[in-house]
């Protein structure tokens, strides 16, 4: 079962509609995932107990340059704190976004081990 993750206050009253790509949880894969125009970005991941350990992104060169990285990490966050979970961020990309987003990172527990 995949979840869509929408962000806190968007709605659909305004009249708008919003065609930008939505990040999907897939815990089958583990791994949070985002499709574009044809090609896959992923943000791999590993539940140990309470603790949400993101282990590699992964952004089709074609989409690069676009902040999907960053709304993978910030799907990721958002599960944790739904969750009540602890990040552990093993992934370069996401450990360094993080640290380049302190706003988001705040949101929850970190373990920079």
């Amino acid at each position: 079962m995949s979840r869509e993750f929408i962000p806190a206050g968007a709605g659909c009253d305004d009249g708008w509609v919003n065609d930008s790509p939505q990040v999907t949880d897939n815990p089958a894969k583990s791994r949070f995932e985002l499709s574009m125009d044809g090609q896959l970005a992923q943000l791999a991941y590993r539940v140990n107990g309470s603790r949400l350990v993101l282990i590699h992104t992964e952004v089709p060169i074609q989409l690069e340059s676009h902040g999907i990285g960053g709304k993978l990490v910030t799907a990721a966050i958002e599960r944790a704190v739904r969750d009540g979970m602890t990040v552990v961020p093993l992934c370069p990309f996401a450990r360094s976004w993080l640290e380049h987003h302190p706003d988001i990172a705040s949101r929850v527990t970190i373990d920079w081990g």
